[in-house]
């Protein structure tokens, strides 16, 4: 009961009117934020950092964090409406959310990302007010090994529950494997696939990528149906919300499986992006309307939505106990905390308790004002859809590009937007899945990392992954998950070949 005597204070010193007021400003700037494609939480962060110098580091936290929120809950709006993610971790939400836009069902689209958001969020910030303690204990058994085991498992799932032909898959996850690998290798300093071209010492960025694939490819195929815009009216009616909210309970399985995969992929951690991949795998698996995911099911919405937010908020738990960032988000914060003198560790809930559980009731507070203010700003977001899309196209398209500029100040970076938007153009056309190829770029350097370095301990012995529990059950889950499809298919195929009975 000392968790709750220490919050029940921290509730005290974040509800005072200043802080009140620096949570909604946070909120509505980080929506902003999260509607705008190639902005994006940390560079949200990041940017307004400065503004916080001058604040005691409570307000201050509290402000960022609340950025944080509304990125999370901004990022769907223009998934579900545009088809395109304001944020990577709401690509996975477009797969429904906008069909279900498309079908006239918006509001319900909107109402359930909102909410399931919510859900995820309170989730994991109860699991670190109350096991705090015991989580980072166990995010300290986590080597090269085990990092690797949880990525390639995140590939796995893809690949056996993803959606479509499973070799189109696989070749497209291994061109974002090839497109993860491109710059200066980090083990042995050797440039690779650069073509002389500097701007790729580092790479290609991820963000820069996303916007081209989703933002422009998006616009092209638009342009080519005769520049209709594909979206549909999504006034916020109250009879949408109560039947939205009356459907949810239904899905309740979908809630605990989507917070358990978003905290335990925040914490080791995985991210949010590839948490709601595996929280819509999932969902598709287990639930009974599996087979209509992707033609506008609500807990196609509900699913990514809850581990994503799942997923970001528990990623501050190993940054504030261990100093270990588990997203970007959570690292701009850390860097925070160090230039207003706060070590994050064990010691901070000892030293700094008043700051520690200040913001952790800050969490709950910032999740309840930002899910009243989505619901009641979505008629706001709404209103572009009555703009004529020949309008629309271009104002995207620039936003898009400011976007991929802001990355690095760097217009190479909106040209390779417009290679990548010719790609995510050619992919729809000839019926090749994004996701993958995202999926592969954002975690493949991270997984060939991981891979190495397991490598170099073991001296080449790939038994390292099945060396302890922990990690052996994570890759023996991941290898049964990667040929899952060719195992139905020969048993398909077998089925298919036995002579009926007489």
């Amino acid at each position: 009961m000392e968790e709750l005597s220490a919050l029940a204070e921290g509730f005290g010193h974040a509800l005072t009117w200043y802080n009140v007021a620096l949570m909604v400003l946070g909120i509505t700037l980080g929506v902003v934020i999260g509607v705008l494609p190639g902005l994006g939480g940390a560079n949200g962060v990041a940017i307004l950092l400065p503004l916080t110098f001058s604040m005691n580091p409570t307000s201050a936290i509290i402000m960022l964090t609340s950025i944080y929120w509304g990125a999370l809950f901004g990022g769907a709006i223009t998934a579900i409406l545009f088809n395109i993610p304001g944020e990577p971790w709401s690509v996975a939400t477009t797969f429904d959310g906008h069909p279900m836009a498309q079908r006239g069902r918006a509001d319900e689209a909107l109402v359930g990302a909102f909410t399931s958001s919510f859900v995820g969020a309170i989730f994991a910030v109860a699991l670190i007010t109350f096991l705090a303690p015991a989580v980072a204990k166990f995010a300290l058994k986590f080597g090269p090994a085990e990092f690797f085991a949880v990525q390639f498992l995140t590939f796995a799932s893809f690949l056996g529950m993803g959606r479509g032909t499973p070799w189109k898959t696989l070749a497209s996850m291994c061109l974002g494997f090839a497109l993860a690998s491109v710059g200066l290798d980090g083990v042995t300093g050797s440039l690779r696939m650069t073509f002389g071209y500097d701007e790729l010492l580092n790479g290609f960025k991820f963000l820069v990528a996303v916007i081209g694939l989703f933002g422009i490819g998006e616009i092209l195929t638009s342009m080519e149906d005769g520049l209709k815009f594909s979206g549909a009216d999504a006034k916020l009616r109250m009879d949408a919300v109560i039947r939205t909210w009356k459907q949810l309970p239904r899905m309740f399985g979908t809630f605990i499986r989507s917070c358990i995969v978003g905290c335990w992929m925040g914490i080791t951690p995985g991210g949010a992006t590839p948490a709601s991949f595996m929280g819509y795998g999932l969902a598709k698996r287990f639930s009974k309307r599996g087979h209509n995911f992707g033609k506008g099911e609500l807990e196609g919405v509900v699913a990514p939505e809850t581990a994503a937010h799942a997923a970001g908020t528990s990623a501050l738990l190993p940054m504030l106990t261990l100093g270990i960032p588990g997203s970007p988000t959570a690292a701009v914060l850390l860097g925070g905390l160090l230039i207003w003198g706060l070590q994050p560790g064990p010691l901070l809930f000892v030293e700094q308790k008043e700051f520690v559980w200040g913001l952790i009731a800050s969490m709950y507070l910032g999740n309840v004002v930002g899910l009243i203010m989505v619901l009641t700003c979505v008629p706001l977001f709404a209103a572009i859809l009555r703009v004529p899309f020949s309008i629309v196209a271009p104002v995207i398209v620039v936003i898009c590009a400011i976007g991929a500029y802001t990355v690095n100040n760097s217009m190479f970076d909106v040209w390779m937007m417009l290679a990548f938007g010719v790609m995510g153009y050619l992919f729809s056309k000839l019926g090749y899945p994004l996701p993958p190829l995202v999926l592969a770029l954002v975690l493949g350097d991270q997984a060939e990392s991981s891979f190495r370095q397991a490598m170099l301990v073991s001296q080449g012995d790939v038994t390292v992954f099945w060396s302890n529990w922990l990690s052996g059950s994570i890759m023996t889950l991941g290898v049964i998950l990667a040929f899952w499809p060719l195992a139905q298919g020969l048993m398909n195929r077998f089925g298919r070949s036995r002579p009926a009975a007489a």
